[in-house]
């Protein structure tokens, strides 16, 4: 198994995570092709050695030409360029979960609706390559899973468009909510909205130990050389001999209401709202409650991280006025998604393994969905098209 851990000891930002990948072995014409990918010209990649306090790694710098013109995007826009471009559906799908963090947070902070938010036309350019090249390396890199040491977060004041702000910035604050995190190493800003939403998007594990062996170690150079803390992100990949266990467990939350005054046609709205912000599943259940009441419980079952999310969901688009909570642990089969080349076009699939061998699998039911309305056959016939093309070989 394959372990991209970051430890952010002086903590993260966008181009440090660049320059980290590659100097972890992510080829830079590699990087900056699939960076073209997005049809923009107004920036180029820069990549060099660069030592801070003696440690020597990769500094990248995303060079913004002068000749482009200034103005706003808002998060719409961006969202456009990126699906917009020939990228994979991977890189594309991490890119907007990280864009959406960030588009979240800055909402939050200025209370204005997440279509608002916009994004300065040299910041957003300096960000669409960082969080996209980040997209890029973590799928060049194909690694298993994702650890993360506590961020570092720094201290002090920064200066912003809003005016001289206490560390973290407010954006960073709200993204690393129920994230281990640190503070006070250096008297500036350790961890940039970027960076903190780059580990929160991609992180499969916070923690401060280390459980495999490392096989390879590199650091991306910060912009800042002013403090005794050498400014670079240091990356391992850790790589694990021993076979990949198929049953794999993880800390998550159940949040639950009773709910016997609502109109049955919001509950779509809101199951809807909770899978769109996150939620790893949610369900209804038929319940009696006292005075004989037919009624029912919503349950919610997420990641530690996005406890607050759902909280405020159920709150503001259920009528209930209390929510249980409780701590499981989730057992899960380990999971491979493959593409399938049908008679009628691609089809994804998902196939479980347990004690080594193949379970079973499972073709995506809105890719047969869509394939079934375009030839206009019935889903049967493409999930016997999947069984035919597997069959094939």
């Amino acid at each position: 198994m394959r372990i991209l851990y970051y430890d952010c000891f002086a903590g993260i930002s966008g181009d440090m995570n660049l320059g980290a990948m590659v100097d972890l072995g992510v080829d830079a014409e590699y990087l900056r092709n699939e960076l073209a990918r997005l049809n923009i010209n107004g920036f180029q990649l820069k990549l060099e050695k660069a030592t801070r306090r003696g440690i020597t790694g990769t500094l990248a710098t995303v060079v913004v030409k002068k000749s482009w013109h200034e103005k706003y995007r808002h998060l719409r826009d961006v969202q456009e360029i990126i699906n917009e471009s020939s990228l994979s559906d991977k890189v594309k799908s991490i890119s907007l979960k990280i864009f959406q963090l960030i588009a979240e947070a800055e909402a939050n902070v200025h209370n204005i609706d997440i279509q608002n938010v916009h994004f300065h036309e040299v910041g957003a350019l300096d960000s669409i390559a960082d969080i996209v090249g980040a997209a890029i390396c973590l799928d060049y890199l194909k690694v298993d899973k994702v650890h993360s040491s506590p961020i570092q977060l720094g201290g002090g004041t920064i200066k912003c468009a809003h005016g001289t702000m206490p560390v973290p910035a407010p954006a960073t604050a709200f993204i690393v909510e129920n994230i281990p995190v640190k503070t006070g190493l250096v008297q500036h800003e350790a961890t940039t909205p970027t960076g903190a939403a780059i580990l929160v998007a991609t992180v499969d594990e916070f923690t401060g130990d280390i459980t495999a062996p490392i096989t390879k170690t590199a650091y991306g150079i910060g912009q800042r050389d002013v403090s005794e803390i050498p400014n670079v992100l240091r990356i391992y990949l850790l790589e694990d001999k021993e076979e990949i266990k198929d049953v794999s467990q993880k800390c998550s939350l159940v949040l639950e209401c009773n709910i016997d005054d609502m109109n049955p046609e919001r509950y779509e709205f809101l199951l809807d709202k909770l899978f769109e912000n996150g939620a790893s599943d949610a369900w209804l259940t038929p319940i009696i409650m006292k005075k004989l009441r037919p009624a029912n419980m919503v349950s919610v079952l997420c990641v530690p991280e996005k406890a607050n999310t759902m909280k405020s969901i159920l709150f503001e688009h259920s009528t209930t006025l209390g929510i249980r909570e409780k701590q499981v642990i989730k057992n899960m089969l380990r999971r491979e998604e493959k593409t399938l080349n049908t008679q009628y076009g691609i089809v994804r699939i998902k196939e479980c393994f347990y004690k080594g061998n193949s379970l079973r699998f499972k073709p995506e039911y809105d890719d047969c969905k869509t394939l079934a309305l375009k030839h206009n056959v019935s889903i049967a016939a493409i999930e016997n098209a999947v069984l035919k093309s597997i069959d094939n070989g």
